[in-house]
């Protein structure tokens, strides 16, 4: 569980849905292109350090502590802007990203293992996902 201590505004924090353990999905996205480059975990103290750093901070659920992304990887995320969803229950986070995003060292987190892959050229029908025989 995240420490529950925290320096973030009082008005912000009273907003957040937060799950059991205290924390929130932060997506981080270029911010530029769109690309959605990964997906981690915010505590207030983590939201709060990102709003007045500039840099992205996480809570490692794993290890239980705080990281910067690219303290030790020189991978920075470079905050252009924050915002809450509509549910006030996840973070979208626009960053410049200075090389690759996830841990494995591909761009993005999302690289690896596509499971429906956007080859065909072809949008589907609106209503309906597009298949292989459309």
């Amino acid at each position: 569980m995240a420490p529950m201590t925290s320096s973030l505004d009082p008005e912000i924090a009273a907003r957040l849905k937060r799950s059991a353990d205290g924390l929130l999905p932060a997506i981080a996205q270029q911010y530029d292109t769109g690309e959605v480059l990964m997906l981690g975990w915010m505590d207030d103290e983590a939201l709060h350090r990102t709003l007045t750093t500039g840099r992205c901070t996480y809570w490692s659920r794993s290890r239980q502590e705080y990281w910067v992304k690219g303290d030790t990887s020189g991978h920075v995320q470079w905050v252009r802007s924050v915002a809450l969803d509509c549910d006030a229950d996840t973070v979208l986070v626009k960053v410049d990203q200075v090389g690759a995003a996830c841990h494995t060292g591909a761009r993005t987190c999302f690289d690896e293992d596509v499971l429906f892959p956007d080859d065909s050229g072809a949008s589907a029908p609106q209503g309906r996902p597009a298949t292989a025989d459309q």
